[in-house]
């Protein structure tokens, strides 16, 4: 068994925070959070109130998936990779609904910086998480 590297838990911790702060978003979206959701412009309450449920569906994989595969990181298991990957196809379909298909409009008309910020760190984030779960799996790493 190969000793574990340091980064591994610095990767491992820093993308647990990242992903908790998505699915801290999700459960105020969810739960329909009014001081969370209070934020939000009527464009980003619509688009959220009409969404079908397959995108819920998706983002739920995105979001869920995300948080094992930081989870998995940490107990150097070899599925952290696999996890990403599902989180990654989540986010691609949810992606399609968002910016694509909504009626709500092009989802990045209505985002502010922030958001806009995110819609780029989001998937190259979990881009990065997934090539480097695969390598640490490769170089034994996690088992």
């Amino acid at each position: 068994m190969t000793k574990t590297p340091i980064h591994l838990w610095i990767v491992g911790v820093l993308s647990l925070l990242w992903n908790a702060g998505g699915a801290f978003d999700y459960i105020m979206s969810q739960t329909e959070n009014a001081d969370y959701l209070s934020a939000l412009t009527e464009d980003q309450l619509r688009f959220l109130n009409d969404a079908p449920v397959w995108f819920e569906a998706s983002w739920a994989v995105g979001v869920w998936f995300s948080v094992l595969g930081s989870l998995l990181l940490l107990f150097r298991s070899r599925f952290a990779a696999t996890a990403f990957a599902l989180s990654l196809v989540g986010l691609i379909v949810s992606s399609v609904y968002t910016y694509v298909i909504s009626d709500a409009g092009n989802a990045l008309a209505f985002s502010g910086t922030v958001a806009l910020v995110f819609t780029f760190a989001i998937p190259v984030i979990l881009i990065l998480l997934w090539i480097y779960a695969r390598a640490m799996t490769k170089r034994g790493v996690l088992r």
